[in-house]
């Protein structure tokens, strides 16, 4: 019986399998003529990595049970939190479907390294469950703070799981520091020791942080402060205030 990862990117003909009650198209067939978007491809199994790789080299995809191959056109984009030159040498993935997905390399930083993200990021999160919910959650300038100064291990996931668990839980239209999981609130107590011995001129204030993030989307969003302040989760009165205090012309 095939993987339903191979089920899912071939597709199959009715009675492939157990189950296969009649047949599917698969993502690879479906994204005919735009992209594919595979994500962690590193996790994909050698067998499995073989067929892939025919498929991108012969332009041509056989569903799972099928005798007939199909012409394809797709291009794929990849994604992986792995080190693919160190699983290549380690024989966990193959060599010519490395060089075949390798063509343009984009590295994305970790969260950590790109905290200025981290507003808009809120905002598209906030967005979206407020839609879902039909709430208008907030952001308290507390908790954006918090936020700002955690380094979310996790990175995106996380800090869109942080998010969704804070308006599920909290009580009131607005999210403060008490609403955040433990691990974030309590990173600043974790913190603490550490700053004890680091260097001080490597410290940026929280409230650096915070107005490199609400300068950054300004700027991002064209100078739209309304949008900019419905994205970064918080009051127009509290942006205006903001850059007032930063000297900003608005």
């Amino acid at each position: 019986m095939p993987t339903l990862i191979e089920s899912e990117l071939f597709g199959y003909v009715r009675g492939a399998f157990t189950g296969a009650v009649r047949s599917k198209e698969g993502l690879l067939a479906t994204a005919e003529g735009g992209t594919l978007f595979l994500d962690e491809v590193g996790e994909l199994p050698i067998d499995l990595q073989a067929k892939l790789l025919r498929a991108i080299q012969e332009r041509e995809i056989r569903p799972v049970g099928g005798t007939r191959a199909m012409p394809i056109n797709v291009r794929i984009l990849a994604a992986t939190n792995r080190d693919l030159d160190a699983a290549v040498s380690q024989g966990t993935f193959r060599r010519d479907l490395y060089f075949r997905l390798n063509v343009l390399t984009l590295r994305i930083p970790p969260l950590r390294e790109r905290k200025s993200d981290i507003p808009l990021l809120l905002g598209t999160f906030l967005e979206k469950i407020n839609h879902s919910t039909a709430m208008q959650h907030t952001i308290a300038d507390d908790a954006l703070r918090l936020m700002l100064n955690y380094d979310w291990p996790g990175n995106v996931r996380e800090l869109e799981n942080c998010i969704e668990r804070a308006c599920t839980t909290c009580s009131l239209p607005t999210i403060h520091v008490s609403d955040l999981p433990s691990q974030v609130r309590d990173s600043q107590l974790q913190a603490a020791p550490a700053e004890a011995t680091a260097d001080p001129a490597a410290i940026t204030p929280l409230d650096e942080l915070e107005k490199q993030a609400i300068l950054h989307a300004i700027q991002v969003l064209d100078g739209d402060k309304l949008e900019a302040a419905r994205r970064l989760g918080i009051g127009k009165t509290t942006l205006y205030r903001k850059l007032k205090e930063y000297g900003t012309v608005i």
